[in-house]
């Protein structure tokens, strides 16, 4: 899903750039006041695993990759803002020192997995909280379905973006992208689901921040919690 150098219009990579940025100082701001001292590693852990994770790519069509997200694996840990800071700096931190990701595309890469990743991962499990119980049988079945719609929503994103810099015809990169990002979120989801899973069984004040009534409630079997 990383978009490299020249893939973009100039405006296209302005116009995706400026809400980035506007989300990442936001991000900057809350993260300082949201994240203790106690979160602090559980932050740095899951930045290096989301680094990792996204370093493994699958080509797509017109020199896209796909990729593990991790957006809905921060949102839940860290909260939306502090995830959207994790992933835009995990993605700073490729673009620059790996060229995985164009300097020119940071800011649609950024938007694409930061804001409508995490973000969008933090939107689709506060709704589910409105509408669910809150068990953590509901509480891990949203984090699955936002983990699923993080990937594909991005996907999406991304095939416009280049589709509307002339790039790569909608038509052919929209299928393309969806197709095999359809396949990845399944797997992400199933990710997801197992980690935000154990830590929950180990640690529920982390997660105290993303679903309070979930996090103080009694353990469940771990049978159930996998559900």
């Amino acid at each position: 899903m990383h978009i490299p150098d020249g893939f973009l219009s100039p405006e296209v990579a302005v116009a995706t750039a400026v809400p980035a940025a506007g989300v990442v100082g936001i991000a900057l701001r809350r993260a300082g006041a949201e994240v203790d001292e106690r979160r602090v590693p559980l932050l740095g852990v899951t930045a290096a695993f989301v680094f990792a994770a996204q370093m493994v790519n699958f080509p797509v069509a017109g020199g896209t990759s796909g990729h593990f997200l991790g957006a809905a694996l921060a949102a839940p840990l860290l909260g939306p803002w502090s995830a959207a800071l994790v992933l835009a700096v995990v993605l700073g931190a490729q673009a620059f020192l790996f060229a995985d990701g164009g300097v020119s595309a940071l800011g649609a890469n950024v938007l694409n997995m930061g804001v409508v990743g995490a973000l969008g991962a933090g939107v689709v499990m506060a709704a589910a909280r409105r509408v669910l119980p809150p068990t953590r049988r509901a509480f891990l079945a949203s984090a699955g379905v936002a983990a699923w719609l993080a990937v594909v929503a991005g996907a999406a994103a991304c095939s416009f973006e280049l589709a509307m810099s002339g790039t790569v015809p909608l038509g052919t990169v929209l299928p393309a992208m969806l197709g095999v990002h359809v396949l990845i979120g399944v797997g992400e989801a199933v990710i997801t689901v197992a980690a935000v899973s154990a830590v929950l069984a180990a640690r529920p004040d982390l997660v105290a921040s993303a679903l309070p009534a979930v996090a103080q409630a009694p353990p469940v079997p771990a049978a159930e919690a996998t559900a």
